[in-house]
């Protein structure tokens, strides 16, 4: 789980992005990594992996290491508050800025850079990111998502004209620190037939489904079934709390039974909790199930039903979390063959001497970051800092991140099988995956 929420006490003055050569439309493709978007933004000529977060109103640059060689421009120390359990993080406010998206440029841009190397994302998904960009980029044009086809389209405001569509819901969102805000409908366990209104942050970068604080409203508890369990991790360290399931969760015309819901400590979301009409965020695991289109200047957003809005909402049943753990070197068939003294004889057969050859190549590796007490794996005797070199009979090194963790998030009952490293040698590990919030 990744998300991301935060605050600085420093105000400034932000340029505008536009379109250059009289474009009027830009549509970029993205990689869907653990349910976020990740794109290249190139930043004073340099070109950065970021994601794409509607829930942070701050652009944010991290995991920058001497060669990156990116220039910063007029820098002062500040301090940002992030969700998690620690303090503040350090950071460095760099204006006037130049930003670039193909077609698109951003003048005199403002960012913050975190030189703090315990927020390891890229780890987390298997892709060096470089940092996260939410409202700046989203405010001065109509913005479509489409998930399933991993596209961003960027339009002039004065150019969009809104289609009649049966599959669709129109809904109006609000703006507070630079963030947008929903108001939708939730059923709870104490009366599943009534319709709660809450507002949800829209939070495109957190790969949940959907957050509610407890007590933020007199009837938002959690349901009486539910397992603590380590929700992701913040610009200020860790979050943890309860992952549950409620009744439905209501947009507009749209319902969806039965959505995992999590409900962070207070601790962990303590500075969300100053926007007092705040009851929770909406993840990236709802907002993939719809084609969204963000016009932030007109204060609305539109829901169009997508291709996977009737997927099951599931969560990782290992207890298993997950990270990147660098490069190894893999001894492979080079596949192919060396042709020596071609020879035609009268009969026209070719007379070829063949070397099979193997070449070496870096492959991914993975090892167990956080392992849930209790969980599965857990029982199964599986530890920290284990590395996986299979998942059913699959040697990792050959998969993307994606698909390992992919595993962990299957029905109820599939047999996980494990190879993996410890202190050099080999174990197997065998479980099935559990649903423990029944």
């Amino acid at each position: 789980m990744l998300l991301f929420f935060c605050s600085a006490k420093n105000s400034f003055s932000q340029g505008n992005y536009k379109f250059l050569n009289n474009t009027k439309k830009q549509t970029i493709k993205f990689q869907l990594l653990s349910n976020l978007i990740v794109f290249p933004v190139e930043i004073n000529g340099k070109e950065l992996n970021f994601i794409l977060d509607s829930g942070v109103g701050k652009t944010i640059l991290f995991n920058i290491n001497h060669n990156d060689s990116i220039p910063l421009f007029n820098t002062h120390k500040i301090k940002l508050q992030g969700l998690g359990e620690d303090d503040a993080v350090e950071a460095v406010l760099s204006e006037n800025n130049v930003f670039k998206l193909n077609n698109i440029v951003g003048e005199n841009q403002s960012l913050y850079v975190i030189f703090d190397d315990s927020f390891d994302l890229s780890s987390k998904m298997g892709l060096t990111i470089h940092g996260i960009i939410g409202y700046d980029i989203l405010k001065d044009f109509v913005v479509t998502v489409n998930y399933n086809l991993k596209s961003l389209t960027f339009i002039a405001t004065e150019s969009y004209k809104p289609k009649n569509c049966r599959k669709c819901e129109l809904l109006p969102i609000e703006f507070n620190s630079y963030k947008p805000y929903i108001n939708v409908g939730v059923k709870l366990e104490a009366n599943p037939n009534k319709t709660i209104p809450v507002k949800l942050l829209i939070d495109s970068g957190g790969s949940d489904a959907m957050w509610l604080f407890e007590n933020s409203a007199p009837e938002i508890v959690a349901p009486t079934k539910y397992f603590e369990d380590f929700l992701g991790e913040g610009l200020s360290g860790a979050v943890h709390g309860k992952r549950a399931i409620i009744e439905a969760l209501v947009i507009g015309k749209f319902e969806f039974k039965k959505p995992t819901v999590s409900f962070p400590d207070s601790l962990s979301v303590a500075h969300a909790l100053k926007f007092e009409e705040r009851n929770g965020s909406i993840g990236a695991s709802v907002l993939k199930r719809f084609v969204v289109t963000f016009n932030y200047p007109n204060n609305e957003i539109l829901f169009k039903k997508g291709n996977g809005f009737n997927d099951a909402f599931r969560y990782n049943m290992s207890g298993i979390e997950l990270v990147h753990n660098g490069k190894i070197l893999v001894k492979e068939n080079a596949g192919n063959s060396i042709k020596f003294g071609e020879k035609t004889q009268s009969d026209n057969k070719i007379i070829t001497l063949i070397d099979y050859s193997y070449k070496y190549t870096f492959k991914p590796s993975y090892k167990i970051y956080k392992i849930t007490e209790g969980s599965p794996a857990h029982k199964a005797g599986l530890k920290k800092d284990d590395i996986l070199v299979k998942i059913n009979g699959k040697y990792t090194y050959g998969m993307k991140f994606d698909e390992v963790v992919d595993y962990f998030y299957q029905k109820e009952g599939m047999k996980i099988n494990l190879v993996i490293e410890r202190n050099h040698q080999d174990y197997n590990f065998s479980f099935k995956l559990e649903n423990a919030i029944n």
